[in-house]
């Protein structure tokens, strides 16, 4: 792993990890050995990091320069903390796993009483049952919508009917009840709506969209605007 990115990922787990962070913790987290840990929190501190702690004691990011303050009234806070917390429960491990660390990054930029009511928020998301996962990797869709890249996807519709089709990827809309996907299908040369849990593969391709997806996805909204009324 390069410097870069390990420092990256050691600075993030200071703000994500409740402190103090041991210095195994942070190892593991960041996949190298004791000594390198030692050498990567000094690095850290001589580049403005106030990292409280030593070996033996754990570590507390105290003041993280990389991160302007930020403030939030109250409201806007538990707002935050609600949909995040509906991120991690509704996404697939990938979306999931980036809300859990977008929260720990938004709650280290606040002020010490506001990270008191970040951690200890009114509002809490509670489900008994998480919603099934598609057998499709939706972050490859994620991914294919924000490069505009077609993707190949093996569907099942309503009927039971199979087929082969190749979609261009505008946007993934999340239902009550599932996970619809905004897509030009190639093969019906019109706009198409496909769920999610009905992809049973997909693949990318090497057929770019690029600069179209914008533009394709306001015609397409606009047209359920239309056909709504």
């Amino acid at each position: 792993m390069a410097r870069t990115d390990r420092l990256f990922r050691l600075i993030d787990a200071l703000r994500r990890l409740p402190p103090p962070v041991t210095a195994a913790q942070l190892a593991a987290e960041t996949e190298v050995s004791p000594r390198t840990l030692y050498r990567d929190i000094d690095t850290l501190r001589r580049g403005g990091a106030l990292i409280d702690g030593a070996p033996g004691y754990g570590y507390t990011l105290t003041e993280d320069t990389a991160l302007p303050p930020q403030t939030f009234t109250q409201e806007e806070i538990e707002a935050l903390v609600l949909g995040l917390a509906e991120a991690q429960h509704r996404g697939d491990p990938a979306l999931s796993a980036a809300a859990d660390t977008a929260l720990g990054k938004i709650i280290a930029t606040l002020p010490d009483r506001m990270q008191r009511q970040a951690q200890h928020a009114a509002i809490m998301v509670r489900r008994v049952e998480r919603p099934p996962q598609p057998a499709a990797d939706l972050s490859l869709i994620r991914r294919a919508c924000w490069d505009e890249l077609a993707l190949g996807i093996a569907y099942v519709d309503a009927t039971g009917a199979a087929s082969d089709r190749r979609i261009l990827p505008l946007a993934m809309v999340y239902l009550d009840r599932g996970i619809m996907v905004l897509a030009w299908c190639v093969l019906r040369q019109d706009f198409r709506k496909f769920m999610a849990d009905r992809i049973t593969s997909a693949a990318l391709t090497d057929d770019s969209f690029r600069p179209r997806r914008a533009g394709m996805l306001r015609d397409y909204v606009a047209q359920m605007t239309t056909n709504r009324h």
